[in-house]
């Protein structure tokens, strides 16, 4: 491998944990403004959100451009394939941000009836695993991104569980619909992040251990890698 190929790639990987660290920021300060009303930061996480779109096309570049002058090959291609998808969830994650400081913004009434409803069990869960996958990527910890994938169920048992509630308190009180519906939507947006944070963590197990990991079998533990019925191994250089 030539030294020009291997500043590429370190760049390529340098740019992914950057583009982690923002799109992380920019979803705590989200959380933090629904939780607390705080206008302020979710005003710094709309502004922002333009920085994450420029960021993310130039990963997108960059990785077209070492596409096009080499012949990547093994873990290296795993690596640009990796960063490829991982930035796009990652972009994705900074839109949901983004909807959600909106929300914030233009309906400040939504925040006592969070509260009320306990969405700092939902956010909080989120950010962990949103969090975790990042820290796997950094890490290169299949382990780490192992443990998030059953979080994604969880996140769906909690996220069912507030719908209901919030429809019920719609359904008593008219003026609870229009602040209902803007939750209603941020609920989705947590879901969605969820299941991004979890893309995430199947793509460093693919990028660390050569692995595709879809509809996996998991447990309170984390993936079993020995009954994933679509687990297959990736072929070697040599191969």
């Amino acid at each position: 491998m030539n030294r020009t190929f291997e500043e590429d790639l370190d760049k390529l990987r340098t740019r992914i944990i950057r583009m982690g660290s923002l799109v992380e920021e920019q979803v705590e300060f989200a959380l933090k403004a629904l939780q607390e009303g705080n206008l302020e930061l979710a005003r710094i996480v709309t502004e922002r959100d333009d920085k994450v779109d420029k960021l993310d096309l130039k990963i997108d570049k960059q990785c077209q451009r070492i596409f096009a002058l080499n012949q990547p090959v093994a873990s290296d291609l795993r690596l640009l394939l990796a960063a490829l998808k991982i930035n796009n969830e990652l972009e994705r994650i900074g839109d949901m941000a983004s909807n959600i400081a909106e929300s914030v913004v233009k309906y400040p009434d939504i925040v006592p009836m969070a509260k009320q409803l306990d969405f700092t069990r939902i956010s909080d869960a989120v950010f962990t695993m949103l969090k975790s996958s990042i820290d796997s990527f950094i890490n290169n910890d299949p382990e780490l991104a192992a443990h998030v994938l059953p979080s994604d169920s969880t996140i769906e048992t909690m996220r069912s569980s507030i719908q209901a509630a919030l429809i019920d308190v719609m359904s008593k009180d008219s003026a609870a619909v229009a602040p209902g519906a803007y939750l209603l939507l941020i609920l989705r947006n947590l879901e969605r992040m969820a299941d991004h944070a979890t893309n995430i963590a199947e793509n460093v197990i693919f990028l660390v251990q050569a692995k595709l990991v879809r509809h996996h079998t998991v447990n309170e533990d984390g993936i079993d890698f020995n009954q994933s019925i679509t687990e297959r191994p990736i072929a070697s250089e040599g191969d």
